[in-house]
């Protein structure tokens, strides 16, 4: 094999429907073919026909004439192996899960094998489809809710878009959160979008310097939580993008609590992360 950089991209034009994409990627890239079947497995190949461009998995799919083939090939992202998510509950349509630090909500041209909803696919017994209807950041670790069908998947995005889903998160901030009778509301704009956070402190730990708070969003913007107390100046420990630098730790912020009127029956639902398994906060 000959060597080859940590990423690179080969788009192929197919001419005729003969050959694999295996032996078609294989050829033009110089990676084996036993490599390449891994490539494909972990969802970093895309094929293009008909102007739709989806995954493409099959080892033995042959392309036919005028489609493209695309490999992504990122030796560090194809590397990745994030421990398991673990199930909290499986409610048939949908279930709800702990995701671990590392873990991907989203996976991208170079692969979907790091993502809960692929991990959940391929593992979760009966064998369903699985949807993400919501996102926790990559660094960040708690419950997240994966549905098993397209309706179901719709109905939770609305309910996330019309904010009928409570979100409770545990943050450990650094610096001395202020005390106030109520929660205080953080409302501020991310991207020129309205976003609101509700923070009530738990307790402060002047040994360290860190206070705990609980964290409730009316929205759910990206780094929502994590912008909003850097903005404030208490930025979440071991945020190493809004955070302290040289700041080391692994991100102290874990969605602990789900609570929703379920889709399928109506029945007011909530759901905690139970004791044995880990809180970053």
């Amino acid at each position: 094999m000959t060597n080859q950089p940590q990423q690179f991209e080969h788009h192929l034009e197919i001419e005729n429907d003969e050959t694999t994409a295996v032996d078609l990627l294989s050829a033009a890239s110089g990676l084996s073919k036993q490599r390449i079947k891994q490539t494909m497995s972990k969802g970093a190949v895309w094929l293009t026909h008909d102007e739709h461009t989806a995954r493409l998995r099959r080892a033995k799919r042959k392309p036919l004439a005028g489609d493209t083939l695309h490999l992504y090939y990122d030796e560090q992202v194809l590397a990745e192996e994030p421990t398991p998510p673990t199930l909290v509950a499986d409610e048939g349509d949908y279930s709800v899960w702990y995701k671990p630090y590392g873990m991907r909500s989203q996976g991208s041209k170079y692969g979907d094998h790091c993502t809960i909803n692929r991990w959940v696919e391929q593992n979760l017994e009966p064998e369903r489809p699985a949807f993400i209807v919501h996102r926790l950041d990559r660094a960040a670790t708690g419950l997240i809710i994966i549905a098993h069908k397209k309706r179901v998947a719709a109905e939770f995005t609305r309910m996330f878009q019309q904010r009928s889903i409570d979100k409770r998160y545990r943050v450990t901030v650094h610096g001395e959160f202020p005390d106030t009778p109520e929660p205080q509301l953080i409302e501020r704009e991310i991207e020129g979008r309205s976003a609101r956070s509700l923070i009530t402190k738990l307790a402060f730990n002047g040994e360290q310097n860190r206070t705990h708070l609980d964290v409730s969003i009316e929205t759910g913007r990206k780094h929502q939580i994590r912008r909003h107390l850097a903005e404030a100046g208490f930025p979440v420990v071991g945020d190493r993008l809004y955070g302290q630098k040289g700041d080391s730790e692994d991100l102290c912020l874990t969605a602990y609590q789900l609570t929703f009127a379920c889709p399928v029956t109506h029945w007011r639902k909530s759901f905690n992360l139970p004791d044995s398994l880990p809180s970053n906060s």
